[in-house]
């Protein structure tokens, strides 16, 4: 990588440049950003994860300039047209904008007026109009006349053709166009003719202004998805008064008949060549910019999704609820397997509450239920009362769970894979009472897309989308840690260094092995090798191996280190991790090296402190408020109890438990300004808020957290 690459790199993210190139020689050598940020702290000087996949994200869109710029140069050859002046101009500028301005005048272009203009020999009288010196422009465009030219009119027409087509191949003028849009630029939305009926949903864009850099993600992704359905009418404009002004300044010198013409062809150039194209630009930039905001808040939710607290290792009943079909009852192991399903009716049409009662006590009794989960789908909040009326001989804890993409897992290829033999239903049963053991085991066998926490996700970039949430899952999979013993494949795909093929392997090994005894072990696993084994043996997890540095995040490079600690205080590194007082006489520098520093050795430290401690959050019990069911239950001044079930960049959205989810907009969050929801509320937070208006025609419920 040059210089000249990390150079830019580090100005544009404000790193220092020996940090953004350690990084980049770590992602050249196949590390992960997970393991650069955990395990390479001294060779980044500690980067976190956001700045080390920023660095990344850079590194590939240089990358991609760089191959733009091979293209570019070889078209221009090939055309013959390339001197020494354009080539190093080309190499030398690092603006993508700007590399285009540049090649736009050897695009291979369909046949333009311009071209046509050319053709016919005018091309010389676009010349002389340019330079404005001629006072009798008409006399000069009699001598033009011929075949295909009929009068003076048409020689000057064609002329100012060309003219138009140098201004809009000009670096300058599309700049002095860019800046004007850029101060000025204003979004229009109107209603496309005869869609008002099928429009609906987008009646507050049918007549709708507003300066472009002022519009939110979230606005302008919705204006841009009534575009594409054919609803709306979507334009960008700018000044052009000031922008033909700023270009006749530029352009126009004197005062004489070629002046006028060059006028002319510049008010022409602006309407129909540079003003739509720098609105496409504009365009293309703050769709990029809505898709990255949108992005940045699904991102945001599925990380806290994901790292939801989870229940721990213990034996759930989970009902997916329902009425004329019944109410779908799993019974699970600690371990998430399945043991018994079934199905009971205790509401309408069939009523069968006695025979419910009794079965699911009966189950409780045989399966040792330790906790109960229910789907927070329809049925929920009756099949919840149901269940809290019962008075088992045991204290269970009883949760609602989100069914977000329940339905899309019970049918996709991993469940089928997962339960043969069993049908949608009780797929859907088992994911929601494995959501409560272990939420981001579960979830990771989802498109993230289908878990409900997204804005305008469909209208989005999807690579783009795409690689950003894998990015976060792969974030929190390996900052929980996996137990390399019992987790599926799925979720060992995401630990950092291994992907499908080596999870696959890694499942086949312990199958035939029983288990796996040590993390050294892993180096047996078929093309598992050296760089797959340094990239994900610090997120494994072994919890009964005889190393117990096997069950922390102290990565196998690093064991030495602490068995020298131990050597040093004359004990065993159990001894170490189980006593403090051994710990506290620790000297970190002692054990600094070239290459173990005062970070990594903090962070091993930190590690002997608290072994394989989950960090994720305790789970807690919620009650919605009683008798509230349905929306029309709701009047404005209520104060009830919710759980926020999505955040968006204009606010929460929060169950009250009656199937519609009510929004708090960001101006109801605080007594103070807000710019981001998140400062204010988590994803499954529990909170109180006051109902403050109830649509029911338009199921819209607005709330408030100001009580």
């Amino acid at each position: 990588m040059g210089h000249t690459h990390t150079t830019i790199i580090a100005k544009d993210l404000n790193i220092a440049e020996w940090q953004i190139e350690n990084t980049i020689g770590l992602f050249d050598g196949g590390a992960t950003i997970p393991f650069i940020s955990r395990y390479r702290k001294e060779a980044t000087g500690s980067l976190d994860e956001v700045a080390i996949a920023s660095i990344k994200e850079q590194y590939e869109k240089i990358k991609e300039l760089e191959k733009r710029k091979e293209t570019i140069l070889k078209t221009i050859i090939e055309q013959g047209l390339l001197t020494d002046e354009l080539k190093d101009k080309i190499i030398s500028t690092w603006s993508s904008t700007e590399l285009e301005d540049i090649y736009l005048p050897y695009k291979p272009k369909r046949k333009t007026r311009a071209a046509k203009a050319r053709e016919l020999g005018l091309e010389p009288l676009a010349k002389i109009m340019m330079k404005q010196y001629e006072h009798d422009i008409y006399g000069r465009a009699a001598s033009f006349i011929k075949e295909g030219i009929e009068s003076e009119e048409d020689a000057l027409q064609g002329a100012r053709d060309i003219i138009a087509e140098w201004i809009n191949e000009n670096t300058t003028a599309r700049e002095i166009v860019r800046s004007v849009f850029a101060r000025s630029a204003v979004i229009v939305s109107k209603m496309a003719k005869g869609k008002e009926v099928e429009g609906q949903k987008y009646k507050d864009y049918f007549d709708w202004s507003e300066p472009l850099k002022k519009c939110p993600s979230h606005r302008l992704l919705a204006m841009r998805r009534g575009e594409n359905e054919g609803v709306l009418k979507v334009s960008i404009t700018a000044d052009s008064e000031a922008a033909i002004e700023r270009l006749e300044r530029y352009y126009v010198r004197g005062n004489s008949d070629s002046s006028d013409q060059v006028s002319l062809a510049i008010a022409d150039s602006y309407k129909r060549l540079v003003a739509p194209s720098i609105e496409t630009e504009f365009a293309v930039s703050s769709k990029e910019k809505a898709d990255t905001e949108a992005i940045n808040v699904f991102a945001k939710n599925l990380r806290q999704l994901l790292l939801a607290s989870p229940l721990g290792q213990k034996r759930v009943l989970a009902i997916d609820p329902g009425y004329r079909s019944g109410c779908k009852v799993v019974c699970l192991d600690a371990q998430g397997n399945l043991l018994h399903n079934e199905t009971i009716y205790p509401h309408p049409p069939q009523n069968e509450r006695k025979q419910s009662f009794r079965k699911i006590d009966s189950l409780v009794d045989a399966y040792k239920v330790e906790a109960i989960a229910i789907g927070n789908g329809t049925a929920s909040r009756e099949t919840e009362a149901f269940i809290r009326n019962m008075k088992f001989g045991r204290d269970l804890q009883v949760f609602v769970v989100s069914e977000d993409g329940a339905s899309v897992y019970s049918a996709s290829k991993v469940a089928r894979e997962e339960f043969p033999d069993y049908d949608v239903t009780v797929r859907g049963s088992v994911s929601i009472g494995r959501r409560l053991l272990d939420p981001l085991a579960e979830l990771v066998k989802i498109d993230p897309k289908a878990i409900g926490v997204g804005q305008y996700q469909h209208d989005i970039d999807q690579k783009r989308l795409r690689e950003s949430l894998d990015q976060v899952v792969e974030s929190c999979v390996n900052q929980v840690g996996v137990n390399l013993n019992t987790a599926s494949k799925h979720l060992l795909t995401y630990v950092s260094g291994l992907g499908p093929q080596l999870a696959q392997n890694i499942v086949d090994y312990r199958k035939e092995n029983d288990s796996f005894k040590s993390r050294s072990e892993l180096k047996k696993v078929p093309r598992l090798g050296a760089k797959a084994f340094e990239q994900s043996a610090g997120f494994l997890r072994i919890t009964d191996s005889k190393n117990p540095l096997d069950n922390t995040a102290v990565h196998p490079e690093s064991y030495g280190v602490v068995e020298a600690m131990a050597k040093d205080l004359g004990c065993s590194t159990v001894d170490l991790i189980e006593k403090s007082e051994l710990r506290e006489k620790i000297n970190l520098q002692k054990y600094v090296t070239a290459k173990v520093g005062l970070p990594t050795l903090s962070d091993i430290k930190t590690e002997l402190e608290k072994p394989g401690r989950d960090p994720r959050k305790i789970i807690k019990v919620f009650e919605f408020a009683p008798g509230i069911l349905s929306i029309n239950d709701l009047t404005p001044g209520m104060v009830l109890p919710g759980i926020v079930s999505n955040i968006t960049n204009f606010g929460a959205f929060v169950d009250v438990g009656v199937k519609q989810d009510g929004l708090v907009h960001i101006s109801q969050m605080a007594d103070r300004f807000i710019s981001d929801p998140n400062d204010i509320v988590q994803l499954h937070q529990h909170i109180k808020v006051k109902v403050v208006e109830v649509d029911v025609a338009r199921k819209r419920i607005q709330l408030s957290m100001k009580l």
